[in-house]
Order: structure tokens, then sequence, then C-alpha cells
């Protein structure tokens, strides 16, 4: 593995996930985790990956002219990350249905159950969204700021508790 270059691979697909691809993001999100030592199954995934990339490199985001509507979809695994149990927070803001942010982290605590680590991921989906809605309220560029973001979660138990 010393002769395969890894880190780099990974740092270039970083790079085109966070400027055009949130496709790829949970995906890169997962192979990042092995950069000091990664194994021959880590690069497997790396390639397919990238073959990824090739048979979809006509995809693109566009963003259209209507009324710009702000919106939050979030989502979490229970414990994936079978080494230290901790979950991934997964989240993409919408601009008309076209996204803008996205975002894929573990999170930094061990969650005891699923409605945890979603409700975990909807508090920093809100948090996220405040500065958002005050970042582009500054730019001027989307004028109906005044408007919720609306904030679309799957977990009934993580909804009823915020």
């Amino acid at each position: 593995m010393r002769k395969i270059p890894y880190a780099s691979t990974v740092g270039s697909l970083m790079y085109a996930m966070l400027c055009t691809r949130p496709d790829i993001c949970f995906s890169v999100g997962m192979v990042s985790r092995y950069q000091s030592n990664p194994g021959h199954d880590h690069w497997t995934t790396v390639k397919n990956i990238l073959k990824y990339l090739r048979r979809t490199k006509d995809y693109m985001l566009v963003y259209g002219t209507k009324d710009l509507i702000l919106t939050r979809y979030i989502d979490s695994d229970f414990q994936m990350d079978k080494d230290a149990r901790k979950s991934t927070s997964g989240s993409v803001f919408t601009l008309n249905g076209e996204a803008v942010v996205w975002r894929s982290r573990k999170q930094s605590f061990i969650a005891d159950s699923i409605m945890e680590a979603e409700y975990v991921a909807a508090c920093e989906a809100a948090k996220e969204a405040v500065w958002l809605r005050k970042f582009l309220t500054d730019l001027e560029i989307v004028p109906n700021m005044h408007l919720p973001i609306t904030l679309y979660c799957d977990n009934s138990g993580a909804v009823a508790n915020s």
C-alpha cells in the first residue's frame, strides 16, 4: 500500500465533493477515515468512487430562477462505525431543490439510540440553518429569507423531542 497514492486521491475526491458533488459526500467521508493506515479494501472503494464519478461526469448542480425556498434534509445512522460505535450524521440544504450546502460527519459521542443520533443531527442542522439564514440575508441574494426554513427528519422520536 506504500506506493498507492491513497491520501492524495482521497484529497482530490474531497475537493470534488466540497465543490460540486454532494452525492459522494458519505462515501468520501468513510474512506477518509482510513488515511493513516488504508487497506486494499479501502483502495478498492476509492477506485469504485472514481469509476462512479467517471460514469456520472455529466451530472451537475443547476439552480433555477424561481422563488428561492431554502430546505434542509437530515439523516443519521446508528453506530455504523463498528470500532468507535459512533453514528454518522448527514444533511443537505437545498435552494429550490438544488443542493447548496451538504455535510456528512461522524458524531463526536456515542449515541444510545437511533432517536438520539437523529436528534443530534437535527440540532446541528438547526444551528447551521440559523447561520445560513444570516449569511444569505447579509448577501441579499435570497429575497424571501423571512420565510421559515423547513427541516426534514425521518425519525418521529427526534421530531417529537425537538
